[in-house]
């Protein structure tokens, strides 16, 4: 990466953290250091040349523009444009960056997955890779309480096939996991990505053997 560039990264870092390092819905700055860790593992796993810039400053700017955590996404874009021209980054790359935060999330590849480059690649898979696992239980959980979701109720059934909305819609905890967190694993871009998902995928699914064992009085 470029003097330029790893400057320009520093001031992202900064720009992002005064963002996101309050938040209580599991997608605090926290968060952001673990995708953007995991990206940097995901790009030293691969063989082509990648742009450490492009996935770096996508890995920490992904959820500034998120709907669930701004009022106004489209006055957020503006925002992150305004200061990513601001220090300096080229229009190419802004441009780059939001094709791929603005396509990576789960709801909007519902209906159709949205082809990102190899980087917005990586960038999508260190996310997802957070969502599940130990520390995606710990999330989904925080995320729930936080909107003031039931935790289960073995009346509601998980759905399929859902619009941005119904999925956004979402009451119960455990059927996130369902409806999401068990899907990931599938939709994994990278080698390395896809093993370290069905070992975190595996977890999940002991959490919810266990969960409804309970539930049932069964253990």
């Amino acid at each position: 990466m470029k003097d330029e560039e790893q400057q320009q990264i520093k001031k992202i870092d900064q720009f992002v953290a005064d963002k996101l390092t309050g938040d209580r819905t599991g997608h605090d700055y926290a968060h952001i250091e673990r995708v953007v860790r995991m990206a940097c593992r995901l790009s030293d796993d691969r063989d082509e040349k990648i742009r450490s810039f492009i996935v770096e400053s996508s890995s920490l700017l992904h959820d500034v523009i998120d709907e669930k955590l701004v009022e106004s996404q489209q006055r957020a874009e503006e925002e992150v444009r305004r200061f990513l021209t601001s220090i300096g980054v080229d229009t190419t790359d802004i441009a780059h960056i939001f094709d791929i935060i603005t396509h990576m999330s789960f709801s909007k590849n519902l209906s159709e997955e949205y082809t990102l480059s190899l980087e917005g690649q990586i960038v999508q898979d260190a996310d997802r890779l957070d969502a599940i696992g130990a520390i995606g239980i710990a999330r989904t959980f925080y995320y729930g309480g936080a909107h003031e979701h039931i935790i289960y109720d073995p009346k509601v059934v998980p759905r399929t096939n859902m619009t941005h909305d119904e999925y956004r819609d979402n009451k119960t905890v455990i059927n996130h996991f369902y409806e999401k967190l068990l899907l990931l694993v599938e939709r994994m871009n990278t080698p390395l990505a896809k093993r370290i998902a069905e070992n975190r995928t595996q977890y999940l699914q002991e959490f919810l053997d266990e969960f409804k064992a309970e539930w049932n009085q069964e253990k």
